[in-house]
């Protein structure tokens, strides 16, 4: 099969525990480029944290693309325009915020390039903002606060309190809401239909393109369903099981330049 696009979550896949991509995964994307491959950035990260990795691999320059907020947004980066967006309707800002209070866990949505949470030293928010190289900025009152469109929001809490808030939140949002756990300790709430397989499928459409040109490299539960939908579904090794058994193929771990042996196994002639 004549593999034409890659697709790469960041955290856990592209980049190495120090979040850092190697100097050998950086080669292998070079000349892919060079090649004619065709690069996506797909994360859970808003726009403004996977710039610098864009920039990083000269994506701007030679071309690629970027799926932020788990397929909320999609920048065509040669251009810099968002060729695709969808936010969560307003109204619907406030009841999510009310819920995790209900819930007893800290939220998070974005604000351009800042995290607005009403507990800024939370200990998963300042995870968050290191991550993405964003400010953060303390919001006491974040219903009233909040009345402007957001791509997302994240309930953030220990991930052994997350998986019992989790079923609670699906049930009290119902079927207009895409709800799905990124990391054990982040819950994001995305509207309906928003993961990283439909954004995929919408990006794909417009490049004339179909799934089977395409790999998808991933190691998280938000990872799932670009790794279902993929021509070929690519686990890291250090994935979540479900990840693992849903994929075609399980590669080196992030620490082991696993992106790298997939490019030059299944895309460098």
């Amino acid at each position: 099969m004549n593999y034409r696009m890659i697709v790469l979550d960041l955290d856990g896949t592209l980049t190495n525990k120090d979040k850092v991509i190697t100097s050998r995964t950086k080669e292998a994307l070079f000349e892919l480029k060079r090649q004619g491959g065709i690069i996506v950035l797909a994360s859970g990260r808003p726009t403004y944290g996977i710039m610098p990795l864009a920039r990083e691999l000269e994506l701007h320059e030679t071309g690629g693309y970027i799926l932020s907020y788990n397929g909320g947004r999609i920048i065509d980066l040669s251009t810099g325009e968002a060729v695709f967006s969808k936010e969560l309707p307003v109204e619907s800002n406030e009841k999510i915020i009310k819920l995790s209070k209900d819930y007893g866990v800290n939220v998070l949505t974005y604000e351009d390039d800042v995290i607005i949470t009403p507990n800024a030293l939370d200990e998963y928010v300042q995870k968050e903002a290191f991550i993405n190289k964003l400010k953060v900025k303390e919001v006491q009152d974040m219903e009233a606060y909040a009345r402007f469109p957001v791509v997302k929001f994240m309930m953030l809490e220990e991930g052994e309190i997350l998986q019992m808030v989790e079923p609670k939140v699906k049930s009290f949002l119902g079927r207009d809401y895409s709800v799905y756990r990124s990391e054990p300790y982040f819950l994001e709430i995305l509207p309906k239909g928003i993961d990283k397989a439909a954004s995929l499928e919408r990006l794909l459409s417009r490049l004339s393109m179909n799934k089977d040109e395409m790999i998808a490299c991933g190691d998280g539960y938000n990872d799932l369903s670009m790794i279902e939908y993929a021509g070929l579904g690519v686990a890291m090794e250090n994935a979540v099981l479900p990840v693992k058994k849903a994929a075609d193929y399980i590669t080196y771990s992030n620490n082991d330049d696993g992106v790298a042996h997939v490019i030059e196994k299944f895309m460098l002639s």
